[in-house]
């Protein structure tokens, strides 16, 4: 088997996907859906935590959510309050032991957590906590919060969760049960989303408004920068204890990440992207006879570029949706095999054609090259390549696995050099400033640090992007605890 390698060099990476629900008899089956609706956030595990009042059940398993979960799992899974995950790691190893929900016994009573983010000062505490002698069950930032929540003097749950998250430092969209109430909770920085909704009598939270709609539940408002929502048999209730910070949101989340169904920071996605490729077509405009997306993120980028060049939106690529994260290559060795069997240029479409190609991102470099080769051999006259975002300069400690700055072509070549690599007529991306107009009508203030290196969020140790390797880790199908 082959891993894809490939994949890594033409896209950034999320951390994870988290959904949570109260008071709804089938918990574990909607947290199910809503998780696969937000499979595009994580594909390396997935897991799902229930509770009907007087035990935990949990299971979790290696791979997408219709691979880990059967009728048979969801059964176990009793109670009216679920919380579920989808991972793709930033930290920690990708085994079935670091897959979320984590839960832990505790003399609070049990502990479960299922985090989005990355936390900045876990070399830290993890350093902390094993020279007093404590024992890591995981290689996942998250599983410092269990042990700050445990180490607390606080006689109630919901103190020792403030207690803990007064002491670390990051992104987090963070959502914690015990037997009988939801915690929900968003760092001061609001780097990462988090939503609320409602169905009939039940609370619903998610990283992504569109996981509410495949269950039918109304979107009410999303969980501010700073909010810890704690929701009980006695309903909702809102706490502010964290000393307010700037705001900074994720605008990678519109770029790339988040669905475009998906509203984020109160925003429609697909318009935010529309908006960056209007922008992207006033700032760098071509002379072309179509333009084309590399599917999928681009699309609504590409129609907004379109709308407002005036010149045509062409569907120029098929993407595959049905390839895994590992393939069998042929023993024949095919040009190129790892972006054909992803992506096919549709030759009609381009052959004869100058052509603007629309893509969100470029990182290495690589893939990009390859699917401007497949477009040159397709018959394009003229290819101009325009990209939705600023050049990727500088990698994330806020949940993004963005590749180190010695690995990104942007910090390393000038656009011109970039151009002459990847075999285009032209190149473009959007300034900072230009994106920062296009999602100007949120009013809210976002981190560029992958763009700017102006980190919002200061911390010492840059290492710990990197794996937290505790110990030696085994794979399986899944597991029940």
């Amino acid at each position: 088997m082959k891993d894809m390698s490939f994949e890594k060099d033409i896209r950034p990476y999320d951390e994870c996907g988290v959904f949570g629900i109260f008071n709804h008899p089938q918990a574990a089956n909607l947290t199910y859906l809503g998780l696969y609706a937000l499979q595009h956030r994580g594909q390396e595990s997935a897991g799902i935590a229930a509770s009907d009042g007087c035990n935990i059940a949990r299971y979790a398993g290696m791979g997408k959510v219709v691979d880990v979960f059967n009728e048979t799992h969801l059964s176990s899974l009793c109670g009216n309050m679920a919380i579920g995950h989808n991972r793709y790691s930033t930290t920690g190893s990708s085994y079935l032991r670091n897959a979320q929900p984590l839960r832990a016994e505790s003399r609070l009573g049990p502990i479960v957590v299922a985090h989005n983010g990355n936390l900045v000062n876990t070399p830290e505490l993890h350093r902390e906590f094993v020279n007093e002698g404590r024992i890591f069950q995981t290689s996942v930032d998250s599983e410092v919060v269990i042990h700050l929540m445990a180490r607390s003097k606080d006689a109630e749950f919901k103190d020792a969760l403030i207690t803990a998250l007064k002491q670390i430092k990051g992104a987090y969209a963070l959502l914690v049960m015990n037997k009988n109430a939801l915690y929900a909770v968003r760092d001061p920085n609001g780097f990462r989303p988090l939503s609320l909704a409602k169905l009939g009598d039940t609370y619903v939270v998610a990283s992504e408004t569109c996981a509410f709609d495949i269950i039918d539940a109304e979107y009410i408002r999303d969980i501010q920068p700073g909010e810890l929502i704690e929701i009980t048999s006695e309903g909702i209730k809102s706490f502010f204890p964290f000393e307010k910070r700037e705001e900074s949101m994720c605008v990678f989340e519109y770029i790339y990440f988040a669905r475009p169904d998906s509203y984020i920071f109160g925003q429609s996605v697909h318009g935010m992207r529309i908006a960056l490729g209007r922008e992207l077509a006033k700032l760098h405009p071509a002379k072309a006879d179509i333009v084309v997306h590399i599917p999928d993120s681009s699309t609504a980028a590409a129609l907004g570029f379109s709308l407002e060049s005036g010149i045509p939106h062409e569907q120029g690529m098929i993407r595959n949706h049905y390839i895994g994260r590992t393939f069998i290559e042929p023993s024949q060795k095919i040009r190129d095999f790892g972006a054909k069997i992803k992506y096919n240029v549709v030759r009609n479409a381009v052959k004869g054609k100058k052509i603007v190609v629309v893509d969100d991102s470029i990182m290495r470099g690589t893939t990009m090259r390859k699917i401007i080769a497949m477009f040159r051999n397709a018959g394009a006259t003229e290819i101009h390549v325009r990209i939705s975002a600023p050049p990727t300069m500088f990698p994330c400690y806020y949940g993004i696995d963005i590749p180190t700055t010695k690995e990104l072509i942007a910090a390393n070549k000038p656009v011109n050099e970039i151009a002459e690599y990847l075999g285009v007529d032209s190149l473009g991306y959007l300034t900072v400033e230009a994106l920062l107009e296009a999602v100007k009508s949120s009013n809210l203030k976002y981190c560029t640090a992958c763009f700017d290196g102006k980190y919002p969020l200061k911390f010492e140790d840059k290492d710990n992007t990197e794996n937290l390797k505790f110990g030696i880790e085994t794979s399986c199908s899944g597991a029940y605890y």
